[in-house]
């Protein structure tokens, strides 16, 4: 049976019928080709009604082998990833946070140890959306968190999902649309020198004597 090769990994075409080459071109019959699948099977496929509709074929499988093989990291990388605890993946993301100050550090494990880690620590990444992210906010409420503390841990969570995302991750933002707490620095109240010159830190109170409280009584 004759053939025509093309490019190597493109595969080839013929003609079922047996005539040589230089017959092709009066030949009633159709083409046909063969090729190697992306799983390395060797495919053949016939009906082509001319040479140029058999190459078009060719090119468009060797087209999505190159496709296949280039999205194969990516779609490794969501797999392992995406199957990854988030608290796993919250160390890995805080390894690369080289550019944090030693103060900025020891924030960020705190919120990490006090909040994020035993309200999301043993979820899987490829299971975040914006319902439980708001979740998580309206969890910091329930438990007293302070606007800033909330403020301070959602922040840590978005860079942490925003970054699972760049890896692909999530098809979208997953947290887009959720409303972030709304702590104003501008707004909190310092009290001044002169408002503190008298006070005295309960636990540095002196209790009075019980025997004076009696002699006040009689």
């Amino acid at each position: 049976m004759a053939q025509s090769s093309l490019p190597r990994g493109m595969g080839s075409f013929f003609k079922e019928c047996g005539l040589p080459q230089s017959r092709w071109a009066k030949c009633p019959h159709p083409y046909a080709i063969r090729y190697r699948s992306a799983a390395g099977k060797q495919v053949e496929e016939s009906g082509f009604a001319n040479k140029g509709l058999a190459i078009e074929r060719l090119t468009e499988v060797c087209n999505e082998k190159k496709t296949a093989k280039q999205g194969q990291p990516r779609a490794e990388r969501i797999r392992r990833y995406g199957a990854m605890r988030f608290a796993d993946y919250a160390e890995e993301w805080k390894a690369g946070q080289r550019h944090l100050a030693a103060q900025s550090v020891k924030h960020l494990d705190s919120l990490l140890e006090h909040y994020l880690y035993p309200a999301l620590g043993s979820r899987r990444m490829n299971s975040f959306d914006h319902k439980v992210v708001d979740g998580f906010i309206r969890t910091m409420e329930r438990n007293g968190a302070g606007l800033a503390t909330q403020s301070n841990a959602f922040d840590k969570l978005r860079a942490i999902l925003l970054d699972a995302q760049r890896l692909g991750i999530y098809p979208e933002n997953p947290v887009a649309g959720v409303k972030a707490p709304q702590y104003d620095p501008a707004r909190a109240v310092i009290p001044s020198r002169n408002s503190c010159a008298g006070y005295v830190p309960p636990a540095l109170r002196r209790p009075q004597p019980l025997i004076k409280s009696v002699i006040s009584r009689n």
